[in-house]
């Protein structure tokens, strides 16, 4: 009788232990598809604040340029060139990045 009851204890053990296993692998598949999601939206947030200071140095551009050339002309003239300039500076920066 004892030996059928330590039996049935280890069985009540033995599901709760494969229990365990499962909630743990369940819990660590959802712990990558967590860190995956963070990653993610960690590159997004980059992408946008990398868009943000593109917006703010066009914003800038502007007002230099309207600050500098009085007349629309000369504006469109002188922000197209600014552009230039700040693509070269740009491409410079990565190369020496690189």
């Amino acid at each position: 009788m004892a030996k059928e009851k330590q039996v049935q204890q280890l069985q009540v053990i033995e599901a709760r232990v494969r229990k365990l296993l499962a909630r743990y692998a369940d819990a660590q598949q959802r712990l990558e598809q967590a860190q995956e999601e963070i990653k993610f939206l960690e590159s997004l947030v980059e992408e946008k604040e990398q868009q943000i200071k593109n917006f703010q140095n066009q914003e800038n551009i502007v007002k230099i340029v309207d600050t500098i050339a009085g007349n629309t002309a000369n504006s469109t003239e002188l922000k197209l060139k600014l552009n230039e300039y700040i693509r070269e500076i740009d491409k410079c920066i990565a190369y020496l990045q690189d």
